[in-house]
């Protein structure tokens, strides 16, 4: 079983509610009650600030250290055809999950439509891409001349690239300093997952006080934009579920989708009920063997490393909510900084591997990369529980997928 998530759900919800309210009396009695406007920018603003903070503190070493035991994890040196697999269907479909997701952002555009400005359209973009740089500019620049100055100015694209590219050094390296090494960014690891549980129990104070400063600037048009947030994000995933996976396994497995979905039901529903991989990790494996028939030495690999590895639904959750932030604060995203986004939505699987509710200091990186005020994390966190347990949903059966996918490609080349 995973561990208890560290968000006290009812006291969040009853947080979100509350500062909800006393965002929405605040606009509207901005004129004939002043002191609500002063508690909203003196009181709940700093609160959630300080909340904020806490999350950016812990960004860089959580990242870093969780891509490298990510890289490390897979032993790309040892574990052969399986692993290039995994990794090659792995990649692919959480690509076309966020292409699927930031697709229906762009179309639906759900930020959209507030009459209250929320940003001051000439502050500066935070963005380390910038809008006339070539495309060879943009690909230099990705590589960090100093990792430690990269971690220093923010730019998080650099820090990723360092932690893979030594992730698969270290991967390689096999001496005695190199694995005592290897456990010591472990242990940074278990450190920041205890760190970021303890700050997420913090959760119903900052979201309420985040959520009231923001709806006290927004007013009822926030609730709106959240029901569509909702909907465009419940959308894509069913779009992926439904008609990606099934191309899937009717295209590179030969299978039924109807039969497939009818044997991993049981996985899926447990997905759904616990918001965890790692708790419905033996329930997918009894599947897998028992209903899907499929070979258990693929089974066992696929399904353990891909749901570390294998995160569509979170990615695609990520790259939705990115893009839905940065309408709602007027933050205009170019084609080169919505692809930036993308790769790192995608690299964020491995990054968020056994972090409770680990998409959020993803999305807070991103959010600074792209110049979006991450303040707005507060306005989807009061959501996010339903949206965790469907997404949940995406990576399980994702798993289930690729390794259907696994076991009928390795039987072909066997024979």
């Amino acid at each position: 079983m995973s561990a208890p998530s560290p968000i006290n759900h009812r006291f969040l919800l009853i947080s979100v509610f509350a500062g909800l309210a006393l965002g929405l009396l605040a606009n509207a009695a901005a004129d004939s009650v002043p002191w609500l406007i002063w508690t909203t920018e003196h009181v709940a603003q700093p609160v959630g600030q300080v909340f904020l903070r806490l999350l950016f503190m812990l960004v860089i070493p959580l990242v870093f250290s969780a891509l490298v035991v990510g890289v490390c994890g897979l032993d790309l040196a040892h574990v052969g055809r399986l692993g290039l697999m995994l990794l090659g269907y792995a990649a692919g479909l959480s690509f076309v999950a966020v292409v699927i997701g930031m697709t229906l952002v762009n179309v639906i555009r759900p930020g959209e439509g507030l009459s209250v400005p929320v940003r001051d359209p000439t502050t500066p973009s935070a963005a380390t891409t910038g809008t006339g740089a070539s495309a060879v500019d943009l690909l230099v620049g990705m590589v960090p001349d100093n990792p430690i100055k990269a971690a220093a100015n923010g730019d998080m694209v650099g820090v990723i690239l360092f932690a893979l590219i030594f992730g698969m050094g270290l991967s390689l390296t096999r001496t005695d300093a190199a694995l005592r090494l290897r456990s010591g960014i472990e242990g940074v690891y278990d450190v920041m997952r205890t760190l970021i549980e303890a700050v997420l129990k913090l959760a119903p104070l900052g979201v309420g006080a985040l959520l009231a400063a923001t709806a006290a600037r927004l007013g009822i048009g926030l609730l709106s934009q959240l029901l569509a947030y909702v909907g465009v994000v419940l959308l894509a995933l069913a779009l992926h579920l439904i008609i990606v996976y099934s191309l899937i396994i009717r295209v590179f497995a030969g299978r039924s989708p109807i039969e497939f979905f009818r044997d991993v039901r049981l996985a899926m529903t447990t997905a759904f009920a616990t918001s965890s991989s790692s708790a419905t990790l033996p329930t997918a494996l009894k599947v897998a063997e028992d209903n899907l028939h499929l070979p258990s030495h693929v089974s066992r690999f696929v399904l353990t490393a891909g749901s570390a590895t294998n995160q569509n639904g979170t990615a695609l959750f990520e790259g939705v909510t990115v893009l839905f932030l940065a309408q709602l604060y007027g933050v205009p995203l170019n084609l080169g900084e919505q692809a930036l986004v993308m790769a790192i939505c995608i690299l964020g699987g491995i990054g968020t591997a056994g972090v409770p509710a680990g998409s959020l200091p993803v999305i807070a990186m991103i959010l600074l990369i792209v110049g979006v005020p991450p303040e707005g994390l507060g306005v989807i966190l009061g959501v996010d529980r339903l949206l965790d347990m469907c997404r949940t949903v995406i990576n399980v059966t994702g798993d289930l997928v690729i390794a259907t996918v696994v076991a009928h490609r390795a039987t072909d080349t066997d024979q």
